[in-house]
């Protein structure tokens, strides 16, 4: 029988179809209502055959400029068996086109480089593409193994760090929303340590809001100053890093190994099985990742399916667009945590200090008692010139 695609619009029964069928955190309702509050529309999708749900997928829609309409991306789904996917696919590239009239179906699925549901991607016509958002090289523990089984898995500096930070003057633990500022100050501040943008602070408190209990904030705290924290999402089987970031003193303390430790126990208590560290590249942050696993993982990465003749177009020209808004948000960033900054503690309290005073006392008093006394006679000056001569028109 026919897949029949069905739209959702129950928060609760899409996070529990998304659940029953081992789907990522992204495909969680909260995760694309925070897409839809900045900047995407957001459609959520069950198939259904014979009266059950075979896959679903969240959908994230993004207008572009004329002539390439519209951007259709689904991030790390569909959720669906890899003996359904190519189907699954098949049936929602031609959804995807005639309702949203796109000219590309972009998925990047939460499964593995060279597995069946690779096979699956590409027999429904999808092809790679380098254009991706999220990086497939990635780590993922499994939790299913005991706590010995992954401490012994990791670097032996790491296991001596763990127990280092452990021992320091610092409280670890889950972050109310009322502390959240104070992680992002310390965001802020590792985003220009290490140069690269962010999103304002509205966005991040969004996600907070709108995934509730699936995105747990941990931190460490050094008395009541976040010194670092790591922020997640998690669906019920997999846990994804988000952002995280520490001051000076943290990384002086190595909080941040007592602290991912703290977020990877935290996950298993509450039955999570897989913890993905969302990302490798050839930087620190992911040297200081590969230390908690001898292993790497490569996922599919993203995969396009061209809907309009207008595809190869836009393959080229969406790489330039996304390093440009790359470097506007880094310059935005730039101008949160510099220019404003500087701007409210020295040019502010300089004008507050010397030029208004200065205003005060010189200028307006010189205004009052010399340039104002001689513009009003210069005035008398010429009404008289003027009566003297009745010929005369302005």
């Amino acid at each position: 029988m026919t897949l029949i695609v069905a739209p959702c619009t129950d928060h609760a029964a899409w996070d529990a179809e998304v659940n029953r069928l081992d789907g990522h955190p992204q495909q969680l309702w909260g995760w694309g209502q925070t897409k839809a509050d900045h900047g995407w529309s957001t459609d959520r999708l069950l198939l259904n055959r014979d009266g059950g749900t075979v896959a679903c997928a969240q959908v994230l829609i993004r207008r572009l400029p004329v002539p390439f309409r519209a951007l259709v991306y689904i991030p790390r789904g569909p959720v669906c068996r890899a003996e359904d996917a190519r189907e699954v696919l098949e049936v929602l590239a031609d959804y995807a086109r005639r309702a949203y009239a796109c000219t590309v179906l972009s998925i990047e699925p939460d499964g593995d480089a060279e597995s069946d549901f690779d096979g699956a991607v590409r027999a429904a016509g999808f092809r790679p593409t380098k254009n991706t958002i999220l990086i497939p090289r990635t780590l993922i523990l499994d939790l299913s193994r005991s706590e010995d089984e992954l401490l012994a898995d990791m670097s032996k500096k790491h296991r001596q760090y763990i127990r280092k930070s452990g021992r320091e003057d610092l409280e670890f633990r889950e972050v109310t929303r009322e502390e959240l500022p104070g992680c992002l100050d310390v965001y802020r501040e590792t985003a220009e340590r290490a140069g690269f943008g962010i999103h304002e602070d509205r966005y991040y408190l969004d996600i907070f809001d709108n995934l509730g209990d699936a995105s747990p904030v941990y931190a460490a705290f050094q008395g009541s100053t976040v010194v670092a924290f790591l922020w997640l999402s998690a669906s019920g089987s997999t846990a994804f890093e988000l952002y995280g970031g520490m001051t000076e003193e943290g990384e002086r303390l190595r909080a941040n190994y007592a602290l991912k430790w703290l977020a990877i126990q935290a996950m298993k208590e509450r039955g999570v099985r897989r913890y993905d560290f969302n990302g490798l590249l050839n930087d620190g942050v992911s040297k200081f990742k590969m230390g908690w696993a001898k292993h790497e993982n490569l996922l599919m990465g993203t995969w396009d399916k061209p809907l309009s003749p207008l595809y190869p177009a836009y393959a080229t020209a969406m790489p330039l667009a996304r390093r440009g808004l790359s470097l506007a948000r880094g310059a935005v960033g730039s101008l949160r945590t510099k220019a404003l900054p500087s701007l409210r503690t020295n040019a502010l309290p300089a004008l507050r200090t010397k030029a208004l005073p200065a205003l005060r006392t010189k200028a307006l008093p010189a205004l009052r008692t010399k340039a104002l006394p001689a513009l009003k006679a210069k005035a008398a000056s010429l009404r008289g010139g003027r009566a003297q001569d009745p010929a005369r028109r302005d």
